[in-house]
């Protein structure tokens, strides 16, 4: 059962505890937690895609954003698998795009991707008194709703670009929550994951990914899970890309896979696009996107910086690893950054008391002390 429709059977519920006689007021409603029931998250795919909740999927352009939702799209209607191996249960998808095309970019990538096509429907549009008219969402959700419905087991929807709704401002927070919000009631009523894809903003590389995404602070805030997807140069200098969760309210707000977009000829003369998934990579989103060799300012890299920090904190001494990473932290160098330049620098990591781990530098003092020592302890060799 979705939030409405339990608020609204506890409001139900108490109303029977009112007596006749009271007459019935207008008002703000108040509903008794004790006519709630608990209930868990529904996910189209586990941590990644909730069932009546908002997804924003952000990245710079010619990322492949409107690919990956086709490959959603593909997953849910043929009943296939996710990237992680999950299974999916087939089901029906609303795709409303203002950006490309269906006949001749969209239905090629879902062919592409292995969608089962007829359990996919396109908003097109809307007639009103007899004439027909763009999709207004203030206007035709009660009608898209109803369509919905009549089509049934609708998992999921797609709004690219989803600035599309809004008919304001869009980097207004008011104006984009209200024009956000019968989207988000439309999921809810519905039961389906409903995406919306956007753009990052220029710049910005290295901060977090979801105070990239272009608009008002509202496209995010409203969201209950934010998905970036990136090309980013790996440690050994190869162009990657990455899905990655930038943010969550309900599920694991880190991890991601890896991806690449394929090209394709599903039909004669049909040329399109798709994504084949590789590799899950752990790491939050500000790791995982963020260029490991240099910024776009191209000052210091956030690995030199690092590999800078480790020289000055480590010196001649053994320090314990907890306290570098303590230090490093209050720095603003992520965890991530840190191990990548320590290996870098060679340093040396040994457990000690306690089960505790302790890091130098290998050109230290006392390292080569340490290394002396083991030689003089081995047997001379004959």
């Amino acid at each position: 059962m979705n939030a409405p429709a339990e608020i609204m059977r506890a409001e139900l519920a108490n109303a029977v505890r009112i007596r006749k006689s009271e007459p019935v007021r207008d008002g703000v409603i108040l509903v008794n937690g004790a006519d709630l029931n608990p209930e868990p998250v529904r996910w189209l795919w586990r941590d990644w895609l909730a069932l009546g909740k908002l997804h924003i999927l952000a990245g710079a352009p010619g990322q492949g954003k409107t690919t990956i939702a086709m490959a959603f799209a593909a997953t849910v209607t043929s009943g296939g698998r996710w990237p992680d191996g999950s299974s999916c249960k087939p089901g029906n998808v609303l795709v409303w795009s203002g950006e490309d095309d269906p006949a001749d970019t969209l239905l090629p990538r879902l062919i592409a991707a292995g969608a089962d096509r007829s359990r996919v429907y396109f908003v097109s549009g809307s007639r009103v008194n007899g004439e027909l008219d763009s999709f207004d969402p203030a206007r035709d959700m009660a009608t898209l709703q109803a369509e919905a419905a009549r089509i049934g087991n609708v998992r999921l929807i797609i709004v690219d670009p989803v600035v599309s709704a809004v008919t304001g401002d869009s980097h207004k927070n008011t104006e984009t929550r209200r024009a956000l919000q019968p989207l988000v009631d439309l999921a809810a009523s519905m039961n389906a994951a409903l995406v919306g894809i956007t753009h990052f903003a220029k710049g910005g590389q290295g901060s977090d990914p979801t105070q990239r995404v272009v608009g008002s602070i509202a496209f995010t805030a409203v969201a209950r899970v934010v998905l970036v997807a990136a090309k980013v140069k790996s440690e050994e200098g190869e162009d990657r890309r990455v899905l990655a969760r930038s943010k969550s309210n309900i599920g694991p707000d880190e991890g991601g896979y890896e991806y690449r977009i394929e090209q394709s000829e599903p039909l004669p003369d049909i040329h399109a696009s798709y994504v084949t998934w590789g590799a899950s990579v752990e790491g939050t989103a500000r790791e995982l996107l963020s260029d490991p060799n240099e910024d776009d300012d191209g000052k210091a890299s956030a690995l030199d910086t690092a590999t800078d920090f480790l020289v000055h904190v480590l010196g001649d001494n053994v320090v314990p690893s907890k306290s570098v990473y303590s230090e490093a932290k209050e720095a603003g160098i992520s965890k991530r950054t840190l191990e990548r330049a320590s290996e870098k620098l060679n340093v040396k990591k040994r457990p000690g008391e306690g089960g505790k781990w302790y890091w130098s530098l290998p050109n230290s003092r006392l390292d080569c002390v340490a290394r002396t020592e083991t030689v003089a302890e081995k047997p001379h060799q004959h």
